[in-house]
């Protein structure tokens, strides 16, 4: 393999290496309406030791809103041993628990053999409260990984001491605030591309328990005939926030400075960042609930402009506003621009935006094939290559917010399968939940999903946060070809390179991904990237673009292993 440079550029660093053999499966597909492949989900979550159980309020009814919207997961690789640990976040009971019993959040060591080892208290991880959501970025560039997990209440920043530790530096980083606030997505993103990864949060109810209305006690409190928790419609909104990295450890709030807290008060959950128009810099999509979904695009200038409904993503095809949960973005049909996947309420379908190439979106959800579901409500979404074909399939994880419902004769329930739809390849998705195994078909409460290769075997693995559950871990034993996982370090850039575009072209195919913080549903996928390559034995071209804008290239990289790209070193490790 001969690295390639763009122009004047310089070499990049390539780390490799190859973990285990090619797994047996079908070549490239011929068509692309053949058959979809075997694909076999198996929940090990259990055998692989994680048995905590997530609360999330009420399991038979709920009271509150806070008690229905669940927690985020995550994984990442807190101590760079090149194996994707787990984080889950937790919450709580308006009950409460007695001192000392509280549930925590709870950290994960990946053991390399398939199992993980609780960690939690060694780590000083062990947070309590109403948690929500999660993302992950090297905010000080020490070459360690910290968390910002979000709760109704105080949100928490957590730096990694390099050492299997974390600390709260909250107060000490400038993010603390006295009142308490509802922060649900939230993401590190370098909007500014000066090489420091800045915070963005997104927030949900402005709630007071104090004043806030119980079931049945308006229209916005009854669902269908039946008394339900209040809300979101009736309750007071909430504004986005922005902080900026000032590089010395200490983050400023530019939330009105920048423009993304000049808009109406909205209910937001997960924020989705990514260069949707293709102009080097990275703009953010917000999902929002029962109010118009957000697209700040960046003004290049440290401001945004948000044009949600300007670019087609505040509401569907039909001119609707939607309760928007989860969201991701992938280029799923490989024109090399980014295209998003949004969860919704149940009545409704997944909305699919499919980018125009002009700064636009449309809604694609029909013509894809997505619109048959309308029974279960989504949370999780992901975009996942489940066989490496090289064409990024869907997943949603879902679970009702009324326990209420189980008993009645609904075409719903509190706990739902979840839906799994196959490229097609040709623009239109197959829905394959059904065969797809019981870890798809198993009824749970499901709410925060993240995806890795976290046995580093080349197939993608997904961690499922259920509430009032332990977690799901999907392990798909179906057919699988060629891959590629790509592990971006950041130099002139922010060191998780967060935020760096990689197209990778094989056999006249390219797909096109960006290392992200934050998505799916509050959560946080591992920063590597993993490609599918079908049948071919190699990559053509992998084009790298770093945050700053310089972008890199190789040439001819040998499939079925694991690359370190290291941002403009002249080194070669093999």
């Amino acid at each position: 393999m001969v690295p390639i440079l763009a122009g004047a550029l310089s070499v990049i660093v390539v780390g490799i290496s190859v973990s285990g053999q090619q797994k047996p499966g079908a070549s490239g597909r011929a068509a692309a309406n053949a058959s979809a492949p075997r694909v076999d989900f198996i929940d090990v979550a259990a055998r692989a030791g994680l048995t905590a159980k997530t609360e999330d309020g009420g399991e038979k009814a709920k009271k509150y809103i806070v008690e229905t919207t669940g927690s985020g997961a995550a994984f990442i690789d807190y101590d760079n041993d090149g194996w994707p640990d787990i984080f889950l976040v937790n919450g709580t009971t308006l009950e409460g628990f007695p001192k000392g019993q509280e549930p925590t959040s709870h950290l994960f060591h990946n053991n390399h053999d398939g199992t993980f080892t609780d960690v939690t208290s060694k780590a000083g991880l062990g947070l309590t409260g109403w948690g929500q959501g999660v993302c992950a970025g090297d905010y000080d560039n020490d070459g360690w990984t910290d968390l910002y997990v979000t709760f109704w209440g105080h949100s928490v920043l957590l730096h990694n001491n390099g050492d299997g530790t974390f600390t709260d530096v909250t107060k000490k980083a400038g993010l603390w605030h006295d009142d308490a606030r509802w922060e649900t997505g939230c993401a590190f993103v370098d909007y500014d591309r000066d090489g420091k990864v800045d915070l963005f949060v997104s927030q949900y109810v402005d709630l007071d328990l104090a004043n806030t209305p119980v079931p049945g006690s308006s229209n916005n409190c009854i669902w269908k005939g039946i008394p339900v928790m209040c809300g979101p419609r009736g309750l007071k909104g909430t504004h986005s926030e922005l902080f900026h990295n000032n590089g010395n450890g200490i983050f400023t709030d530019v939330s009105n400075k920048s423009g993304v807290a000049k808009t109406d008060a909205y209910y937001c959950f997960t924020a989705l960042t990514g260069d949707f128009d293709n102009d080097g810099w990275p703009d953010i999509f917000v999902s929002c609930d029962s109010t118009p979904s957000l697209l700040f695009h960046n003004n290049q200038d440290g401001t945004f402009k948000e044009m949600g409904a300007e670019a087609g993503v505040a509401f569907n095809g039909d001119g609707r506003e939607q309760a928007g949960m989860g969201a991701h973005a992938v280029d799923y049909d490989g024109d090399g621009w980014l295209d998003i996947i949004k969860t919704n309420f149940s009545d409704d379908t997944a909305t699919l935006y499919r980018n125009n190439r002009d700064g636009t979106f449309t809604d694609a959800t029909e013509q894809a094939g997505l619109g048959s579901n309308t029974q279960f409500l989504g949370w999780g979404a992901l975009f996942v290559d489940i066989d490496n074909d090289g064409w990024p399939d869907i997943f949603l994880a879902n679970g009702h917010v009324y326990p209420e419902v189980d008993g009645r004769g609904f075409s719903t329930s509190f706990r739902e399968r979840k839906v799994l739809y196959w490229n097609q390849g040709n623009g239109r998705f197959k829905d394959v939940s059904q065969s797809a195994g019981k870890g798809i078909t198993a009824l749970f409460n499901s709410h925060g999903s993240a995806a890795s290769d976290f046995d580093n075997d080349g197939a993608v693995e997904i961690l499922v946060n259920n509430s009032h559950d332990p977690p799901s871990l999907l392990k798909n034993y179906g057919t699988h070809q060629n891959w590629l996982l790509l592990k971006l370090i950041g130099t002139r850039s922010n060191r998780d390179a967060i935020g760096t575009r990689v197209t990778v072209r094989a056999n006249g195919h390219q797909q096109t991904q960006e290392v992200r913080s934050g998505g799916g549903y509050i959560s946080q996928s591992d920063f590597r990237l993993h490609f599918g390559l079908a049948g071919a034995s190699k990559a053509d071209i992998i084009e790298v673009r770093w945050p700053g804008g310089v972008t890199e290239k190789l040439e001819n990289v040998s499939t079925n292993q694991i690359l370190t790209i290291k941002e403009g070193k002249q080194e070669k490790k093999r």
